[in-house]
């Protein structure tokens, strides 16, 4: 099962200070999230894709 790993970056941009990193059970990383102005937003936003994530459809723009 993957995880996320909550980080705060060391270059802020315009006060986005935090984002969160999905990785598979192998350590890859799957995702990067967007920059966050909040740790509670970046928190957030790991929810959102935990609850949406996982019922999302595939939509195949090649």
């Amino acid at each position: 099962m993957g995880y996320y790993i909550l980080k705060k970056s060391t270059k802020t941009v315009q006060n986005q200070k935090y984002y969160f990193v999905l990785k598979a059970s192998n350590g890859e990383t799957i995702a990067t999230s967007e920059m966050y102005s909040t740790k509670q937003a970046a928190q957030n936003g790991i929810r959102s894709v935990q609850q949406n994530g996982s019922s999302a459809d595939v939509r195949d723009q090649t």
